[in-house]
């Protein structure tokens, strides 16, 4: 009996070697958790239960227990390494059905899916049609395209602009853009067409010989946009007329074969004070074609494509899981979870909601291998592995003993 005692407590020993010897081996493992033997004492029983001075029958190997603490977060500088601080796993799709991971080691395949090495695609929750947030209902993978992002045509501009209380009319009555003469000030910005093609639009404006009262001339490409329109100042300088500062101009046709251009100047922010002239915001809503430069994921797993052009568009947003018992997760190898019946149902969210942690781009989870902590259990389940080989060495010289009496 005594011999299968120790010899339970041997192969204890060289499980525990094992699991540390595998924490050991993943030390550097991007995402790898690190896993504890956890043994049980065990007892002979018989059909009238266990004696009340019953001597145990030995040790066995009752689980191999994940460990789900946080690893150190190691920034990478790559936009497409991912890092989740706090709870949750990475939802990725293995030909149809879900794995689940703490490694955000992602690129993409040729066909611009983001993946991770071992070619599961990352899943994200899809902007809503309003374009306003993500519809948390519907999952898909990752793709980043390298196509150029479409043109918006400039349907609107602002300019916030003072003009001085104290100006004069030109000396020149007629006015003319080649002229200086005939105009006090003037200013430009840059608007789009329908096919992402730059104009020039450009704003002279004129003091009439009335008190508080100014003329503004639109052209773009050096073609007039309509006549004049007149400005009136409140004698606070506030603008008063047109009333919403909104000046519709006429249909622009551009050359080129770019849709017509109908924009709308506002002026709103205009003012009439003191005795300069200056401009502190030109803006306007269009843009040309921009190709992809950048992707940007923030803290609550936003993927984000910037283009040339300036513009930034959502392609999603990075689906975490959690389990209500993480530990009953099957390991699947290549750093990757399975869900079983044990871990229970998976449970969606995003980074920073309820009970998910936060997604930080450009960086990667190490393993939560303490070395340290390792070598030391190395050394206890050698000296137990040793005891107990003892223990059948001093089990052995008794047999013999007894064996030999005469």
């Amino acid at each position: 009996m005594s011999f299968r005692i120790s010899l339970s407590g041997m192969n204890a020993a060289s499980a525990d070697l094992n699991i540390t010897s595998n924490n050991i081996a993943n030390s550097n493992t991007t995402g790898f958790k690190e896993s504890r033997g956890e043994f049980a004492s065990v007892y002979q029983t018989s059909a009238y239960g266990l004696a009340r001075n019953a001597i145990g029958a030995g040790v066995r190997l009752q689980q191999v227990a994940q460990q789900f603490s946080q690893g150190t977060i190691e920034n990478t500088g790559k936009a497409l390494d991912l890092a989740i601080n706090g709870q949750g796993f990475f939802t990725m799709s293995n030909g149809g059905s879900f794995v689940y991971s703490r490694a955000g080691n992602f690129g993409t395949d040729r066909d611009g899916y983001v993946v991770n090495p071992s070619g599961h695609r990352l899943q994200v929750f899809l902007p809503n049609a309003s374009g306003t947030g993500f519809d948390t209902g519907r999952m898909s993978d990752l793709q980043l395209s390298t196509a150029d992002a479409p043109p918006r045509p400039t349907t609107r501009t602002t300019i916030a602009t003072n003009l001085p209380g104290d100006a004069n009319a030109p000396a020149t009555a007629t006015f003319d853009p080649a002229d200086p003469t005939s105009y006090n000030y003037t200013t430009s910005m840059t608007v789009y067409d329908s096919l992402g093609a730059a104009h020039s639009q450009s704003m002279y404006f004129v003091k009439t010989a009335n008190p508080n009262e100014w003329q503004v001339h639109t052209y773009i490409d050096g073609n007039a946009v309509g006549g004049p329109t007149t400005l009136q100042y409140s004698n606070m300088g506030a603008l008063v007329a047109p009333a919403t500062g909104d000046v519709t101009l006429p249909t622009f046709t551009p050359p080129g074969g770019a849709a017509p251009m109908d924009i709308t100047l506002n002026l709103s922010d205009s003012t009439q004070f003191g005795n300069s002239f200056s401009v502190s915001s030109l803006t306007q809503d269009g843009h040309s074609t921009g190709r992809l430069t950048s992707i940007e994921v923030s803290p609550e797993g936003v993927v984000q494509a910037r283009y040339t052009n300036g513009v930034s568009t959502p392609l999603g947003q990075v689906v975490l899981t959690n389990f209500a018992n993480p530990q009953g997760l099957q390991p699947t190898g290549d750093n990757a979870w399975a869900e079983t019946f044990e871990s229970g149902q998976p449970r969606r969210g995003f980074g920073g909601s309820s009970e998910f942690g936060l997604v930080q781009g450009g960086a990667l989870e190490a393993s939560n291998v303490d070395l340290t902590e390792q070598l030391v259990n190395m050394i206890t389940a050698q000296r137990n592995f040793q005891a107990n080989a003892q223990m059948i060495s001093t089990q052995d010289q008794i047999t013999q003993t007894v064996i030999n009496i005469r």
